[in-house]
């Protein structure tokens, strides 16, 4: 007789294959870690596995065929085949043990044909143990997801922008309105009011939060640098070109964020090129061939008056309208005083914990001070402040009028800044003279308590002495 005769009508491959097919799903049934169990549309049982024949304490040969509720105690399986409705994670009980079982109709064509049912934890315990595995995951995965986003170096958010006077929340209601588009964003405001904090918020607010904000200062990077380090350089693209080349900041921005602080600080000719880059979204490493396209959303800073300087010829006319997409001016501290006392306060506390020091309050008097002041550099100086009065701190953990810098609590809301009459220098001299001058008197002419006091060593202190002629 033929081979083929053995199996008229149909190819021996393919049954063969079919009979292995068959063979290796009922190796996985029945060496599957949960219990299982298959009945018919009438709940008798087809298909049980070996697992859950041992806990139940019988065999497949005397399981299959008999009906589900003659096998398993408290079965509800003949009830899912006629309700035809799954059931999921229903506790039952089997043998004293509380269990949780999923039971789930079966459809061919539409029709019923049977139910398959699956103990998914064998216990109470078991399930507990799992809710607990499952809950130190999520722990250790929100912890894993914060630390990145510092890693990635966006680590602020709008609630670290504190305060709430209509300045401020002006500022803050657009910047939250405006964080999801990819428009060109330019933050505006003095030196010190927190600029690079509203960019950091803007980003963690935007669908690119996930991608590292990629910041530049562009007056601290000098003119001939600058270039690559915005649009990167390839390999021999100049003496000393890194092996390989290198990525400028521009491409470690794509589908992410760049910060471009200080950009009125930026050299007209880099102006151009910067541009080129917004224009057509591509960049071109230096002693490069290609282009790369490029999503990146542009945030720009400056403390200076942009349109004097389109005026003046010394800032691109078509640069500023392309960064000036959605303007959004940052109040001065002098704007917002009703946000210098939790400015403050808030301050206060950040400092004293990362320096260690028991600082616990800002006294009435001292406060006042702090809300006359006319604040030419804003938080940042208002910092400043906060940390010199924390280092000089010693007893009763208060912020005292004593512990602010002389200027300040010398004339109460008559602070008037020098900046443009005399230098930086002569600025700096003044304040030192007066600030040793006060030390001394508090101190009652006792250099070493008063070199203490100022936070600077006994021999600094005897040298700016002699330098004043105090």
């Amino acid at each position: 007789m033929k081979e083929e005769n053995y199996y008229p009508g149909c190819d021996r491959k393919m049954v063969e294959k079919q009979i292995e097919l068959i063979e290796l799903y009922r190796n996985i049934f029945d060496n599957s870690y949960n219990w299982m169990v298959v009945v018919d549309k009438y709940g008798y049982i087809t298909m049980i596995n070996k697992p859950y024949c041992n806990f139940l304490g019988t065999t497949q040969e005397e399981a299959i065929g008999k009906h589900v509720t003659e096998v398993i105690e408290n079965t509800r399986m003949h009830i899912v085949v006629k309700t035809k409705e799954r059931e999921i994670g229903d506790v039952q009980q089997i043998k004293g043990n509380q269990m949780i079982a999923d039971r789930i109709p079966i459809f061919k064509d539409e029709e019923l044909i049977g139910a398959v049912g699956t103990v998914i934890f064998k216990d109470i315990i078991e399930l507990d143990s799992y809710v607990k595995k499952v809950a130190v995951m999520e722990k250790e995965l929100d912890f894993y997801k914060k630390e990145l986003k510092k890693a990635l170096g966006s680590k602020y958010t709008f609630e670290n922008i504190i305060g709430n006077s209509p300045a401020i929340n002006k500022a803050k209601m657009l910047a939250k309105k405006v964080s999801s588009s990819k428009s060109s964003i330019l933050l505006m405001g003095e030196s010190g009011t927190g600029k690079e904090l509203f960019a950091h918020s803007i980003h963690n607010l935007s669908p690119r939060a996930n991608y590292p904000l990629i910041k530049v200062n562009c007056a601290s990077i000098p003119a001939e640098l600058l270039e690559s380090e915005l649009f990167g350089y390839e390999e021999g693209a100049f003496t000393g070109a890194k092996k390989g080349g290198k990525p400028g900041k521009f491409e470690l921005a794509d589908k992410s964020t760049i910060f471009l602080d200080e950009i009125g600080d930026m050299p007209v000719e880099m102006q151009v090129k910067l541009l080129r880059v917004i224009q057509e979204k591509e960049v071109e490493r230096i002693g490069g061939t290609k282009s790369k396209k490029l999503d990146v959303r542009i945030i720009a800073a400056t403390n200076k008056n942009l349109e004097e300087m389109v005026a003046e010829k010394t800032f691109r006319e078509d640069l500023y309208y392309r960064l000036n997409v959605i303007k959004i001016n940052i109040p001065s501290l002098r704007e917002r005083r009703e946000d210098i006392e939790p400015i403050a306060n808030y301050l206060m506390k950040k400092l004293a914990k990362e320096m260690d020091r028991f600082v616990t309050e800002i006294d009435v008097d001292a406060m006042a001070h702090l809300k006359s002041h006319n604040w030419p550099g804003n938080i940042r100086e208002l910092e400043n402040t906060i940390e010199r009065a924390i280092n000089l701190v010693e007893k009763g953990a208060k912020i005292t009028l004593n512990h602010l810098p002389y200027y300040i609590r010398e004339k109460k809301g008559n602070y008037t800044s020098n900046i443009g009459k005399i230098g930086l220098k002569d600025i700096v001299s003044q304040v030192e003279i007066k600030e040793i001058r006060n030390a001394l008197d508090i101190c009652k002419g006792n250099k070493q308590q008063a070199a203490k006091e100022l936070g600077i060593s006994r021999t600094s202190l005897y040298e700016k002495i002699e330098k004043y002629g105090l």
